[in-house]
């Protein structure tokens, strides 16, 4: 890819005195004439090089340049490695290595300690506690897919737990609330789709390619949406679940009621995904009000003693 040559070739320069155009164009697998025209595109973009002929002659950066290359702050450093730390434990392979070694040989050395120490105070770390192991070898599958443009095929399985075989081109991988997806246009729904990991099966990566079609970024924000149809209901929970509370609402919702209890002001959605929510507290919470809610909470939790009882 053009761009990614380019950014080598300014690094390259950056990290030599000087290289010459055929080393270059070996470097890069790419004949003369292309560097050629990635150095004059270098130019345009303000990053003056310069061309020197003869023996021990090629490109370099102009040295007043390269004295004065600080493009980068310590701060700027320390959150290039950290979001770039964040990520190679779960997304492995050649390009994140490559990208932070390039990052770390623009700190100067006099520096390194201390941007190593700062970009190490924060730890991101994406990879689950527990649950679906094909999600990081998935993951791989993917990202090759993208870079090649190769299509995926493989199960999904629906909220539902129904099951249909896709071939998807896939567009862009995205992290959101813990949960990997990728974005791909399906062929048997002949639209863009969002993919979630851990619902697939049997991930496989085909030899045919595609040609990308125009794309827009899915939409992932769905505050404004969320904020009109959800209400407060009335919550007292045991101090034990404090934290698992917190997951979903602010600690200003949250007022003492006794020394064990809380009194809590819920977001609240009649829905399953919320109503799974408050019972996954157990007897640790109780919904005071309102009547209707608590009533579904009555009859939900009447259907589970059902089931356990019918199997005894």
């Amino acid at each position: 890819m053009k761009i990614d040559r380019l950014i080598g070739i300014i690094t390259t320069l950056l990290d030599k005195k000087r290289i010459g155009a055929q080393e270059l164009a070996d470097m890069f697998e790419v004949s003369r004439r292309t560097i050629y025209r990635d150095i004059d595109a270098i130019n345009m973009a303000g990053v003056p090089i310069c061309s020197t002929s003869g023996v021990g002659g090629g490109f370099e950066i102009m040295q007043n340049y390269k004295l004065e290359k600080n493009v980068f702050t310590v701060a700027d450093l320390t959150a290039i490695l950290t979001g770039l730390y964040s990520v190679t434990d779960l997304v492995r392979g050649d390009e994140l290595m490559n990208a932070l070694a390039k990052v770390k040989s623009f700190i100067p050395a006099d520096r390194a300690k201390d941007v190593e120490l700062k970009a190490n105070r924060i730890c991101i770390d994406l990879s689950p506690w527990t649950g679906n192991k094909d999600t990081e070898r998935y993951l791989s599958i993917v990202k090759t897919a993208l870079t090649e443009s190769r299509l995926l095929s493989f199960e999904y399985v629906d909220c539902h737990g129904n099951r249909t075989k896709r071939t998807v081109e896939p567009y862009r991988l995205i992290i959101k609330s813990n949960h990997w997806y990728f974005q791909g246009y399906c062929r048997m729904r002949n639209d863009f789709r969002l993919f979630r990991l851990c619902r697939i099966l049997d991930m496989r990566m085909s030899e045919e390619t595609f040609l990308p079609r125009e794309s827009q970024k899915p939409q992932l924000d769905f505050a404004d949406i969320l904020a009109t149809m959800e209400t407060k209901i009335k919550l007292r929970i045991h101090r034990s679940v404090m934290d698992r509370v917190l997951d979903h609402c602010s600690y200003d919702d949250i007022s003492p009621d006794g020394d064990e209890h809380y009194i809590v002001l819920f977001p609240f959605i009649s829905n399953d995904y919320y109503y799974d929510i408050l019972l996954s507290f157990g007897n640790k919470c109780e919904c005071l009000e309102p009547s209707h809610v608590r009533a579904e909470l009555v009859r939900r939790v009447r259907d589970i003693l059902a089931l356990y009882q019918n199997r005894t």
